[in-house]
């Protein structure tokens, strides 16, 4: 079992910065590829980016592609979000997950093990 804790959401303009990070615990001596997914009001749980458990392979939504970058920390258990130039459209819940492997995973229907989620707004 994993359990993973998102922070670092909150309230930020639009064209600001924000950086979300996600700790792990309990199996973690096991590898897992780690994503990051998001759910606005009224939409579906959507798929924002996603490392590979050597953080040698990064996969991004192209709706973030270029403003996102995610990044992993094995040795702390924590994987990031940066999020760059933040949109009206980011707001949402954000979710990190983790899926048993090495390699990265982009369907969140392959991941495991998801956390409560933090809120980011983005406000125009």
């Amino acid at each position: 079992q994993v359990q993973l804790v998102e922070s670092g959401g909150g309230l930020v303009q639009a064209g600001g910065s924000l950086r979300l990070s996600c700790a792990a615990s309990g199996r973690t001596s096991s590898a897992y590829a780690m994503g990051w997914f998001r759910q606005a009001p009224g939409k579906d749980r959507q798929f924002v980016a996603a490392i590979s458990w050597s953080a040698g392979r990064t996969y991004y939504a192209d709706s973030v592609k270029g403003r996102f970058t995610i990044s992993r920390d094995n040795a702390k258990s924590t994987v990031y979000l940066q999020m760059n130039s933040l949109e009206p459209e980011d707001t949402a819940v954000y979710y990190c997950a983790a899926a048993p492997g090495v390699w990265v995973v982009v369907r969140q229907y392959d991941y495991d093990y998801w956390g409560q989620g933090t809120q980011v707004t983005v406000s125009s």
